[in-house]
């Protein structure tokens, strides 16, 4: 459930409009509870480049290219602007506005979708990160892994998961995956200094098995197991990891997790 303090879009709007734009799963269109997005393909993928903007124009060279990544048609431009007349029918039917030639304006070399950053769920997103990232700077630990928790439960899935993506919103979807893994990262940073290893090693183990080349999480899996007074099983997590790298990539582990076997190597031998 996002936050309700959704700003005046102006005189034109009536009052007290819940109004919600997702892209960190299916792509929605949201006026208190009811779903307004459009059904057909190419309509919907035009909305999400113009989403992608957040709030900023949006140039038709990068709409273009979207559309029809290999050859746009000779047809491309008026194809594109009667695409932009049927967005602005449907924020008028979903009662978005009275005005939707005010929220989905036309500029000399593209198109603005106006919603304040509080109208999509990826500004919340951010946010909850930013502040989980502070709480953990201030040692707040449990604060911090349950605000990276609450930013991460605005997810319902894949980014963008109902729209095709082509050139410009796949280039948006492996930035929107980078910042989710960094949160769930983070999260479970927070946890284990928060105490709670015992309780990440399962989690772990299983985001090891689907990532077996990723050392951040393979090194966050060798701590908690450490720190769980499995030593044995943390020095075999670091010979798996070090073997898929080499088999892999032909490489060595990295300094982070060469530091951690040199200290469990130091803890057996003591």
């Amino acid at each position: 459930m996002l936050p309700s303090e959704f700003v005046d879009w102006g005189k034109d709007n009536p009052p007290g409009q819940d109004v919600t734009f997702t892209v960190l799963g299916q792509l929605r269109v949201l006026n208190s509870g009811l779903d307004f997005a459009p059904t057909t393909p190419k309509l919907l993928q035009v909305l999400a480049v113009l989403l992608t903007g957040s709030g900023q124009a949006v140039q038709t060279g990068s709409i273009v290219r979207e559309l029809w990544p290999d050859e746009p048609p000779r047809s491309a431009q008026p194809t594109l602007q009667t695409y932009i007349y049927q967005l602005r029918n449907l924020f008028r039917r979903a009662e978005l506005t009275d005005r939707p030639d005010h929220l989905l304006i036309t500029r000399r070399l593209g198109y603005v979708l106006r919603i304040e950053p509080e109208h999509l769920d990826l500004y919340w997103f951010q946010q909850r990160c930013r502040q989980g990232r502070a709480l953990l700077a201030e040692r707040r630990f449990t604060e911090a892994a349950a605000m990276l928790r609450s930013a991460l439960a605005l997810w319902s899935g894949p980014p963008l998961a109902n729209v095709h993506h082509g050139p410009v919103l796949s280039a948006f979807c492996v930035d929107l995956h980078e910042q989710r893994r960094n949160a769930h990262i983070l999260r479970i940073q927070a946890e284990m200094e928060a105490g709670l290893n015992r309780e990440l090693i399962g989690e772990l183990r299983s985001l090891a098995d689907t990532n077996p080349l990723d050392e951040s999480v393979h090194a966050q899996l060798i701590r908690v197991l450490d720190r769980s007074g499995r030593r044995g099983d943390a020095l075999h997590a670091y010979q798996r990891v070090r073997a898929n790298l080499n088999e892999e990539l032909g490489l060595e582990p990295g300094a982070e997790l060469r530091q951690l076997h040199q200290e469990l190597i130091a803890s057996v031998a003591v």
